[in-house]
């Protein structure tokens, strides 16, 4: 069977799996796209993406264009004569020019069982809506957002109490298997596109800071799945006499008070008063530390029962 001539486009955690998938594969991987290394952490020094550090060491070029709409990125891959482009989190639109250049397609490895949750924050948005179900969908692209024919899918049974990382990591392990699959499938002509349902359409939109607020004026098990969605980012916070406290695990208990009050400090942390129930905070950070477990912060922090959380 002839090899492809594969371009992968990735630049996140989540992409990263992907990317060692096309690697121990068959076909050669021509050309990395990943986004330019950027400032981060508490030192704002200048790192260099996941997919680039996974890729480092290699004999595989790698391009890190500010914008996929520039010539010069679309004569890059041009020049690579791909057989196919695989995407997975690159976090930039691919243009008409692009998704036209390969001939075997462009393809997608997208968090969310398609047409649910289309565009940015899909892992987050389906434990925010207490999704049973959450899984992998891998599409042609086309110029809309996720619209693309679906090519395969394969779902992930959601347990009770997940956080936004254990979903994300499970999410890409799935995703690296399925993408796999799915071009061997295509190679083989197995695999053919099907559009996708007309119903169902779910947009998982960008997560602001809006998102990111707790509010106790909602029953517990809703701030449950609000602060593990978030976790580890961006976080679900709340304030503490005007003192933004980050919440990354919590359990829900069944006692009463005002929504937003202190009840209890148990050994493991605070007892949260919600709308309908309580929730007991387990894990915090504070701004510029590391995270921690409540009682050891508690510690460092004793606070009185009554005390309010906004």
């Amino acid at each position: 069977m002839t090899s492809w001539r594969i371009v992968f486009m990735g630049t996140p955690d989540f992409a990263v799996p992907a990317l060692q998938a096309l690697l121990a594969g068959p076909d050669p991987v021509v050309g990395i796209f990943t986004q330019p290394d950027r400032p981060t952490g508490r030192g704002l020094s200048v790192r260099p993406s996941p997919v680039k550090a996974a890729a480092a060491g290699l004999d595989i070029p790698i391009f890190q264009p500010l914008s996929l709409k520039d010539p010069a990125a679309l004569a890059d891959c041009t020049a690579l004569q791909p057989d196919l482009i695989v995407v997975a989190a690159f976090g930039q639109i691919l243009p008409e020019s692009l998704l036209a250049l390969p001939p075997r397609g462009c393809i997608n490895v997208h968090a969310s069982l398609l047409p649910r949750w289309r565009g940015a924050a899909p892992i987050q948005r389906a434990l925010l809506a207490g999704d049973a179900q959450s899984g992998i969908t891998i599409m042609s692209m086309d110029k809309g957002l996720d619209t693309g024919p679906i090519l395969a899918m394969a779902p992930l049974t959601l347990p009770p109490v997940m956080t936004g990382g254990g979903l994300h990591d499970a999410l890409a392990r799935l995703g690296a298997e399925l993408l796999a699959k799915t071009i061997a499938g295509l190679k083989a002509d197995t695999i053919h596109p099907r559009s996708q349902p007309e119903k169902g359409v779910m947009h998982a939109a960008k997560l602001t800071r809006a998102d990111e607020k707790i509010s106790f004026a909602q029953k517990a098990e809703r701030v449950q799945r609000q602060i593990l969605a978030l976790n580890p980012w961006p976080g679900a916070m709340a304030l503490l006499e005007e003192q933004p406290v980050k919440m990354l695990h919590c359990r829900v208990a069944a006692s009463c008070g005002a929504p937003g009050q202190t009840l209890a400090i148990h050994d493991d942390g605070p007892e949260i008063a919600c709308a309908e129930g309580s929730v007991i905070i387990t894990e915090v950070q504070m701004p510029g530390k590391r995270r921690m477990s409540a009682s050891e912060w508690l510690r460092g922090h004793p606070l009185p029962v009554g005390i309010f959380w906004s």
